[in-house]
């Protein structure tokens, strides 16, 4: 069986409407399916002002607003419905993929089972650390053990990072998982990107050191952590200045208790090449990453990287090779303390920015798209070929 024979019904809580590294990676897993003669229909919610198109069919999916405070922008697919039943009938696909465990995933789930059609989840998102930004770290063992009940009815699952294999593993979220990593565009991301002019144009002098923040603006993703990493950073007197890049709706919080800092705004493409390329040293406090897209695109742009040693990055990092990474606390969260102590050297030793930062542009180098998702399309392929095989026995 080749790829170009699969029908494949790919589910997403958010497939275009607001762009996140998730996304990304499924248009682009969805544009390399359609380039090799494989047909995929997309089913996710649909707004009338999406943040970029869509790759391939996209079917809207029942949705409302997101519940939780904070995150109005991100929409809950509630279930199925008779007309996307209608749709995937006769769509009649060879296997389902979900990347969200959500109402509707849930729905399509069942759907497959009831039908004997191989499924396939990928893991994108930490969702069970979420509680950990919002006061509700008690939920916790609840949302994991929802996530079990979800992935183990699955045929397999795959992951970014080994580390997240790991984790999945320990948790017993499945027995059969296998790695989809992520790559990165080098037309983007580059160490040549960097442009003084711009700096120059945000008040950062040529000898400033850029400490960067890339990401959406909200809590989950380590902001507090961050604020006050820098907050021990500046008490300690290492000489630095804050470039943030992104939006969201912590933004406000975040530039209340992040004073001087340089908030740039939301970028993409080639302007977000530009800026992240144009920063001095990355960090990224995040312990709710399963990949770290962020992170593979600052080394990609020669920046060395201080990050927590969670899921992902830990994956990516070097320790003292391409960057320092740093293990959560207790609190499972990142130890505000430890990260200043790491990022304090490369405020004051260029030789030492220059050399972590070249490594971790190198290591960038390994990571091709069309190699990652070509794996994706192979797992299809297996997981088609055993349920049929099983069949016919």
């Amino acid at each position: 069986m080749d790829i170009s024979d699969l029908r494949i019904a790919l589910f997403s809580g958010n497939y275009n409407y607001t762009r996140d590294g998730a996304n990304q990676a499924l248009n682009r897993l969805v544009g390399s399916l359609l380039g090799r003669g494989a047909k995929v229909r997309v089913y996710s919610p649909k707004v009338a002002n999406p943040d970029f198109p869509p790759t391939g069919d996209l079917v809207g999916v029942p949705n409302v607003p997101m519940p939780v405070k904070g995150r109005g922008e991100y929409r809950m697919p509630t279930h199925l419905g008779a007309a996307v039943k209608r749709d995937l009938a006769e769509f009649a696909p060879d296997i389902v993929h979900l990347s969200s465990p959500d109402p509707a995933a849930h729905g399509a789930l069942k759907w497959a089972q009831e039908r004997g059609i191989p499924v396939l989840a990928s893991v994108h998102t930490r969702f069970e650390t979420y509680p950990r930004y919002y006061n509700m770290a008690f939920l916790e063992p609840i949302i994991i053990r929802m996530l079990r009940r979800f992935y183990t009815r699955c045929d397999a699952l795959v992951a970014p990072s080994q580390s997240m294999i790991d984790e999945l593993l320990a948790m017993g979220m499945h027995t059969r998982i296998g790695l989809w990593s992520r790559g990165v565009d080098r037309t983007i991301f580059s160490a040549a990107r960097r442009d003084p002019e711009w700096r120059r144009s945000l008040g950062l002098a040529d000898e400033d050191v850029a400490i960067v923040f890339l990401g959406r603006l909200v809590m989950e993703k380590g902001l507090d952590v961050f604020a006050e990493t820098i907050t021990r950073l500046r008490a300690a007197g290492a000489p630095h200045k804050v470039l943030v890049i992104g939006d969201g709706p912590a933004r406000g919080w975040f530039e209340a208790n992040l004073p001087g800092g340089i908030f740039a705004g939301f970028k993409t493409g080639e302007a977000l090449g530009q800026a992240l390329a144009s920063g001095d040293v990355f960090f990224n406090p995040s312990v709710t990453e399963t990949f770290g897209n962020v992170t593979l695109e600052a080394m990609a742009s020669g920046l060395p990287v201080v990050a927590a040693g969670a899921t992902g990055s830990a994956s990516l990092v070097a320790d003292v090779v391409t960057g320092r990474l740093v293990a959560p606390t207790g609190s499972m969260k990142g130890d505000a303390a430890a990260f200043a102590e790491a990022l304090a050297p490369y405020c004051t030793d260029p030789a030492l920015r220059a050399a972590h930062g070249a490594a971790g542009e190198t290591r960038a180098c390994e990571y091709s798209w069309e190699a990652i998702n070509a794996v994706v399309g192979d797992t299809y392929v297996q997981l088609v070929e055993e349920r049929r095989a099983a069949k016919a026995a």
